[in-house]
């Protein structure tokens, strides 16, 4: 993990932004920013790793090895505070092995927990997705439910009620995983600006009364096999 100064990302910054829901807006113009935290994935000290059955996690060679038969979750240990950009890039991998499924390239941004109770993991949990539901937190599953779906949610710290809005409820082709392919995902929490990019395609926008200003970020999957590589997390101005 490093933290740096004068970098640059990319960031929302497109006119005419203030529908809500899925649209397909071209990469937005790169902006001065604070690289704030790195992980070129020479191990795992930089996480917390909650698992529902024993699988292969590794990292090594700048590259995070997620290879699980069940749910696992991944918190990056550090707290963050917006506005920020977290980017990172992923392969969902299909090469034969028994979780080569193609599903559930899932995260968590800007969690907490109800009860206030810090950091985020201090709350044992086995990686059962059900176990998350009470957080405060956004969430985006791509490819979820075997690459059927892709969701995104503001967790209100219910254990129950996770609300969905229509629009947020996406399938077909476009949203989903494509096998061994490399992805470039873009998260934002910027003020009450939520957002979820693809390769450069906006996916997801939430303006939020109430933003998450802070918390923690996580990825998750399940019964699945993701390769991540490049995380960088970059203070927005």
């Amino acid at each position: 993990m490093s933290s740096t100064a004068s970098s640059r990302i990319f960031a929302s910054s497109l006119i005419g932004v203030l529908l809500a829901g899925c649209v397909f807006d071209r990469a937005p113009a790169r902006i001065d920013s604070l690289l704030l935290f790195s992980d070129d994935f020479h191990d795992l000290s930089n996480w917390q790793v909650e698992t529902e059955r024993p699988g292969h996690i590794s990292a090594a060679n700048g590259v995070l090895d997620i290879d699980v038969p069940a749910g696992a979750t991944l918190w990056f240990k550090p707290r963050l505070e917006g506005p920020l950009a977290i980017e990172f890039e992923a392969i969902a991998v299909a090469e034969g092995g028994p979780n080569d499924q193609v599903s559930d390239l899932n995260v968590f941004w800007m969690a907490n927990n109800v009860d206030g109770q810090q950091p985020v993991f201090a709350h044992p949990r086995s990686g059962k997705f059900e176990e998350y539901n009470a957080l405060l937190t956004y969430y985006v599953g791509l490819g979820g439910n075997r690459n059927t779906t892709t969701r995104f949610r503001r967790y209100i710290g219910d254990p129950v009620v996770r609300p969905l809005r229509p629009d947020d409820d996406l399938a077909g082709d476009p949203f989903m995983l494509v096998p061994n392919q490399r992805e470039m995902i873009r998260l934002i929490a910027n003020g009450q600006v939520i957002e979820y990019w693809r390769d450069g395609t906006r996916i997801f926008r939430m303006e939020d009364a109430a933003p998450y200003e802070n918390g923690w970020f996580a990825l998750r999957t399940t019964y699945s096999h993701l390769r991540i590589s490049h995380l960088r997390i970059r203070r927005m101005y």
